[in-house]
């Protein structure tokens, strides 16, 4: 199971860096658009990529390799 979710939208260049970036990590991660579903659309469509652990933390871009190393390590 990810202990991570990377929300996101199709054709979003910011989130295919964070997608990237979580990748390069080797983090474990599940995507999940958030035109899907309202409540997402509602929370999250002015601040994706939005990186949120299993506890709820979120990771809001604009984030760089050595931010997302830092929330990952603080899981």
């Amino acid at each position: 199971m990810a202990k991570f979710t990377l929300y996101h939208t199709d054709g979003c260049h910011l989130c295919e860096l964070a997608d990237e970036l979580l990748v390069a990590a080797k983090v474990n991660f599940v995507a999940h658009d958030i035109m899907d579903d309202e409540q997402l659309i509602s929370a999250y469509q002015t601040s994706i990529p939005v990186v949120k652990k299993e506890n709820g933390e979120t990771l809001y871009w604009p984030f760089d390799e050595l931010q997302l190393a830092k929330f990952i390590a603080d899981n």
